[in-house]
C-alpha cells in the first residue's frame, strides 16, 4: 500500500514531464504568480490523496530578480490516512525566463519515515549537486520534478504529430534520469470544471510490482493558454490510480481560452 500512495503522489508531479533534447520554449510563461491548482487522487473509487501545486514570488534572488518559487504538496486523505499518513512538500526555485531550476528541496514525511533533501543546479557545466554528491547530466536543461512540470507547460506543441516521442532529463533520488512521453492527440475531457479540450500524452512507465506489463499512463493537459493537467490515469496490478483536477485559481487565462500556441 505504501508503494501505491508514493506512486500516486509522484503522479501529481511527474505526469507533465516531457521532452529530452534542448528544445525551444514559449517566450511568455503559461502561468503566473498566484496560480494554485488542486488535485484529488483516487485508488479505484477510494479517495487516496490530495495535491496542491502553486506559484509564488521567491524570497531568494540567486543573483537575479527573475526568480519564481514553485511549490507542490501532497498528503493522504480519506480512509488511507487512517493507516498510512503522507505529508510531502516539494519546492523549486526557477529562472522565470528559461524555467531552469536553481534550487530544489523536498521534505518527506511518511508515517515515521523522514527525509530532507536538496539539489543545486549548474546548467552551463551540466552538473547537479545533492546531499550524496555531484552528478553529471547529459544536457544543459536538467530539472527537478516540480520545475520539469512547469517547464513542460511552456513547450511548443505545434509541430507534434500523433506518435511523436520525446524525453526530458530530471534529478530524483540521487540520480539523473530521463523520462519519455508520447504525443497521442487532442480530445475533449469531462471534469468538475466542465468539458475541456485537452492534449493527450502518454508518459513512460516501467512494468514491475505495481504496473501491469501492458499498462499505459495517460495525461490530459488543457489545450488553452494555461496548459494545466486536468486528468491522469494508469492501471496497476490491482485496480487503477486516477488523478483529477478539482480547482484552478489565479490562472493567467480564463480556463479553456485558446491562444496562438493551442493545437
Amino acid at each position: 500500500m505504501r508503494r501505491i500512495i508514493t506512486i500516486g503522489l509522484l503522479l501529481l508531479l511527474t505526469t507533465a514531464n516531457i521532452f529530452a533534447q534542448t528544445l525551444p520554449y514559449l517566450k511568455e510563461p503559461t502561468f503566473k504568480t498566484g496560480e494554485t491548482l488542486k488535485y484529488k487522487l483516487r485508488y479505484g473509487f477510494i479517495s487516496a490523496a490530495l495535491g496542491t501545486l502553486s506559484v509564488h514570488d521567491s524570497k531568494y534572488d540567486f543573483g537575479t530578480k527573475e526568480v519564481m518559487h514553485l511549490s507542490a504538496f501532497g498528503q493522504t486523505s480519506g480512509a488511507f490516512s487512517k493507516f498510512y499518513t503522507v505529508k510531502n512538500q516539494y519546492d523549486s526555485y526557477i529562472n522565470k525566463e528559461n524555467f531552469l531550476p536553481y534550487l530544489y528541496t523536498e521534505n518527506i514525511k511518511e508515517n515515521n519515515y523522514r527525509r530532507v533533501e536538496y539539489a543545486t543546479f549548474e546548467h552551463k557545466i551540466k552538473q547537479v549537486k545533492g546531499k550524496k554528491g555531484t552528478f553529471k547530466s547529459p544536457t544543459e536543461q536538467t530539472f527537478d520534478l516540480v520545475s520539469a512540470y512547469y517547464f513542460s507547460r511552456n513547450l511548443d506543441f505545434s509541430t507534434l504529430k500523433s506518435g511523436d516521442k520525446f524525453k526530458i532529463s530530471y534529478f530524483l533520488n540521487d540520480e539523473i534520469a530521463q523520462l519519455g512521453v508520447e504525443y497521442i492527440g487532442v480530445e475533449k475531457v469531462k471534469s468538475v470544471l466542465g468539458e475541456l479540450e485537452c492534449i493527450k500524452l502518454s508518459p513512460e512507465i516501467s512494468p514491475g510490482r505495481i504496473f501491469k506489463k501492458n499498462s499505459r499512463l495517460y495525461l490530459w493537459v488543457t489545450n488553452d493558454g494555461n496548459r494545466i493537467p486536468v486528468k491522469a490515469q494508469v492501471d496497476i496490478l490491482i485496480g487503477s490510480i486516477t488523478m483529477d483536477l478539482v480547482s484552478a485559481d489565479g490562472l493567467k487565462y480564463p480556463l479553456g481560452t485558446r491562444v496562438s500556441y493551442s493545437k
